[in-house]
């Protein structure tokens, strides 16, 4: 996992908080009409320049945006920073390609996928979390390394595979790249692998040496897909990269690599609009495991600051054991939720991936400060120490704490921590516990202030049946004084 270091997940920071301040524009008004859309559109423009987003894409989408807002009906109930909101959020699942485009699977197996891409762009490891994906959907893969340019990129391919325990097909550097595939495909083909996956050399910049092979592999393999993997980092030049291959090459895809990193979103909005192509998977970190399908309605959800909370439960799913989860939800409940069942919540949670970046998942939970998932993450720490220094009954029934001093001075000692703290632990747990069992069965009456600024009732939260976006979302409880 990667260590959690008081950093919250910076994809798309930027842009939302200036789309946000699109959206101040309207409030307070009546209707939305022409004149008052006027200062909220030029600030959608200004979001997506900065986030650099290309200067065509920018123009038809803000044109589109006015287009909608000026002719938008008056709904009862429904204020105009809100219809705003719909109008900007349809157009950017329209521009990012409406829906998830699935990878092939054909029959007669095997399923050919070509990877390409230039050198930085993380195409080995992209390679590897795409056969990791798809033993997830019971597809087998083998992995065919043909980079016999880059010093070590088999060793690499070969290394990832045995982590993921998918088998990789290479016959050395001194080979034929386009003979290596050859063969891979054949040997997938002889053993009955659903799925190849071959990795090619990619270089700094693109030449024409590297495009003759690509175009060779692709004429003797006849790929079934084949993939761009792009840095997101570099923001519309993506693009324009993705735009360049496709002429060359044909490409079916992109995958969207360092996702997680300081990109402003100029990638990941203007790819399919002047490639023409669409982004099939974005890469989310450096584990092996850190690749989502890519889904433009969740994306756009992220953006707008909405939460993604479909991906967060899939990602749960992948970690939590189903019948384990049923069992948590009668103890929430039932009020029953103990000190050990918290502790597996929270070790649940760090099996997911950054505080910071489970918590943009969750639906008003994006404008949490980093000062607030330090100061989070750090009393969670400290009440784990705490809760480890207490016994097995006291685990399980906090309130022997709650009316024992000397239970609370004795974890105080083993811990390291003052009564006070214990005291507070115990306090805020018992609040907590209550909380949770309100909001399992929506009679929980305030909004989510307390605990994250969310709507606690508004329907999303199917979030229940995922243990570790319930912990997420509760955090801080467990900072708040």
């Amino acid at each position: 996992m990667k260590k959690f270091a008081g950093k919250k997940e910076v994809m798309f920071e930027a842009l939302s908080d200036r789309l946000e301040s699109a959206w101040k524009k309207l409030r307070g008004q009546d209707k939305i009409s022409e004149s008052n859309i006027k200062e909220a559109v030029r600030e959608v423009r200004r979001a997506l320049l900065e986030a650099d987003v290309n200067l065509n894409v920018v123009k038809a989408f803000v044109a589109e945006v006015e287009t909608r807002a000026q002719g938008a009906e008056v709904v009862a109930g429904v204020r105009p920073d809100q219809q705003f909101i719909e109008i900007v959020y349809n157009e950017l699942v329209r521009v990012m390609g409406g829906e998830n485009q699935p990878l092939a699977e054909v029959e007669p197996a095997p399923t050919i996928i070509l990877m390409a891409g230039l050198q930085g762009t993380g195409k080995t490891t992209a390679t590897a979390k795409l056969a990791l994906h798809l033993r997830k959907e019971n597809r087998n893969t083998l992995l065919v390394a043909t980079d016999v340019y880059r010093p070590a990129a088999i060793d690499q391919l070969v290394t990832l595979g045995k982590q993921i325990d998918v088998p990789v097909f290479e016959l050395g550097k001194d080979a034929n790249p386009v003979e290596i595939a050859r063969q891979g495909v054949e040997k997938a083909k002889a053993d009955g692998i659903n799925t190849v996956i071959i990795d090619t050399a990619g270089r700094l910049q693109i030449d024409q040496d590297m495009m003759a092979e690509l175009a060779q592999i692709k004429a003797t393999v006849q790929p079934h897909e084949v993939l761009l993997v792009v840095d997101a980092m570099t923001g519309q030049e993506a693009a324009n990269l993705t735009h360049t291959f496709h002429e060359q090459i044909g490409i079916t895809g992109a995958i969207l690599t360092k996702m997680d990193g300081d990109t402003r979103g100029g990638a990941a909005l203007s790819v399919r609009q002047i490639s023409g192509q669409p982004i099939k998977f974005i890469g989310t970190g450096e584990k092996v495991e850190a690749l989502q399908p890519f889904y433009p309605d969740r994306m756009a959800s992220r953006i707008l600051g909405m939460g993604d909370v479909l991906t967060l439960v899939e990602k749960a799913r992948e970690e939590v054991d189903m019948a384990e989860a049923e069992k948590m939800q009668e103890k929430i409940l039932s009020a029953q939720f103990d000190f050990t069942d918290f502790l597996k919540q929270t070790r649940l949670l760090k099996t997911m991936g950054s505080l910071g970046g489970i918590m943009k998942m969750i639906p008003g939970m994006n404008k949490i400060s980093d000062d607030q998932l330090r100061q989070g993450e750090s009393e969670l720490k400290k009440a784990e120490s705490m809760i480890g220094s207490m016994t097995i009954e006291e685990r399980k029934n906090p309130d022997l704490l709650a009316g024992s001093p000397s239970r609370r001075r004795r974890v105080a000692r083993g811990s390291g921590h003052s009564e006070k703290d214990i005291s507070e632990l115990v306090s805020k747990f018992q609040k907590m516990r209550t909380m949770m069992q309100q909001m399992g069965t929506g009679t929980f009456s305030g909004n989510a202030g307390n605990a994250g600024n969310g709507d606690a009732g508004d329907g999303r939260f199917s979030l229940w049946q995922s243990p570790p976006a319930r912990m997420a979302w509760l955090f801080r409880g467990c900072q708040s004084k």
